[in-house]
C-alpha cells in the first residue's frame, strides 16, 4: 500500500468519488454516494472510501454555498437549506475521509474557508479543505490566477485555525498555477481530462507526481471527454486507479468524478 505525508500526520491510499451539485444529472441521494465510495474503495487494497464534496460552486463573479448562512463580503450566497449535512453525517458513521472543496471566483478564501470549516468542522470525516484554482479570481475561463507561497500558506492558516490536522489540497491541470516552494500540509489534485488515451493520461499524471514528489498527489478521472477510451474497459475505475498507483508512487486519493457515475455505478433499481 502507497503511503505519503500530509502535513503532520500519515494517510492511507483514499478511493471514493468527486461530487458536485451540477455534476450528475440527478442527485440520487445519501445511499448511493456512500455505495460508490464504498465499491471505489474496495476495488484497491486496504483503501479508506474518500470523496472530494463541493459546497461551494461558481456563482457570477464569486460563489455560492450551499448551506444557509450570512456575510457581509460581496460575491457570497447562500442556500436556504443545508444541502450536504445528511451526507455528512452518513459519511461520518461509515468512517469516510472527506474533503471539502470550494470554487471561489473573487470571493475571499480565508473567509470562505471560515464559513464552511465553521459549519462542518465538527464533522470526524472531514480532513481537510481544497480549492479549486481553476476558480481562483476566474468566472469566465477555468483558468485561474497563480497561487504563491505566501497565499496558500495564508489558506493553510486559516484552515488549521479550525483543526491542526487539517490539511489543504489545491487543483488544477497545470503544475505552475500552484505554489512553486510551499508543500507541508499540501495535496495537490490532478484534474485534467480530453486524453486520446490510457496511456496519454498516464504520462502526464506521471510528470504532475514527479513536480510534486514526494508530497501527496490525487487524481480526478472519468470525465465524458475520455470515455471514448474509458468505456471499453470492463471496470474502468478499478483499470485506471491501479495503473495511476503502480505508476505514480505519491498517490494518496483516487476520485471517480460525478459526471459519469451513474454510469459506472449504477444506481440500484427500485
Amino acid at each position: 500500500m502507497h503511503k505519503a505525508t500530509t502535513g503532520n500526520k500519515t494517510s492511507s491510499i483514499g478511493a471514493g468519488f468527486r461530487y458536485s451539485p451540477y455534476g450528475p444529472r440527478y442527485n440520487p441521494g445519501v445511499d448511493y454516494w456512500t455505495r460508490v465510495g464504498q465499491e471505489m474503495a474496495s476495488r484497491f487494497p486496504r483503501a479508506t472510501p474518500e470523496a472530494i464534496w463541493i459546497v461551494s460552486v461558481l456563482e457570477g463573479s464569486g460563489t455560492h454555498l450551499t448551506f444557509p448562512g450570512e456575510s457581509e463580503l460581496p460575491g457570497i450566497s447562500f442556500s436556504k437549506e443545508d444541502e450536504n449535512q445528511l451526507f455528512l453525517d452518513r459519511f461520518d458513521q461509515l468512517g469516510f475521509r472527506v474533503w471539502l472543496q470550494v470554487e471561489p471566483g473573487d470571493a475571499r478564501v480565508e473567509t470562505l474557508i471560515d464559513l464552511v470549516l465553521g459549519r462542518y468542522g465538527n464533522h470526524p470525516c472531514v480532513v481537510g479543505l481544497g480549492v479549486d484554482v481553476e476558480w481562483h479570481h476566474s468566472y469566465v475561463e477555468p483558468e485561474g490566477v497563480t497561487v504563491s507561497d505566501e497565499e496558500a500558506q495564508s489558506w493553510l492558516n486559516a484552515i488549521r485555525r479550525h483543526n491542526t490536522r487539517y490539511s489543504l489540497f489545491l487543483k488544477h491541470w497545470e503544475t505552475h498555477k500552484l505554489p512553486p516552494n510551499l508543500r507541508d500540509g499540501l495535496m495537490f489534485v490532478d484534474d485534467s481530462q480530453m486524453f486520446p488515451s490510457l496511456e496519454h493520461m498516464l504520462a502526464e499524471f506521471a510528470s504532475w507526481g514527479r513536480h510534486f514528489y514526494p508530497s501527496p498527489v490525487a487524481f480526478q478521472f472519468g470525465y465524458p471527454a475520455d470515455k471514448k477510451w474509458w468505456g471499453e474497459l470492463s471496470d474502468p475505475a478499478s483499470v485506471i486507479g491501479k495503473v495511476i498507483l503502480e505508476t505514480v508512487p505519491n498517490t494518496v486519493g483516487l476520485f471517480w468524478v460525478d459526471f459519469t457515475a451513474l454510469e459506472v455505478f449504477p444506481p440500484d433499481p427500485d
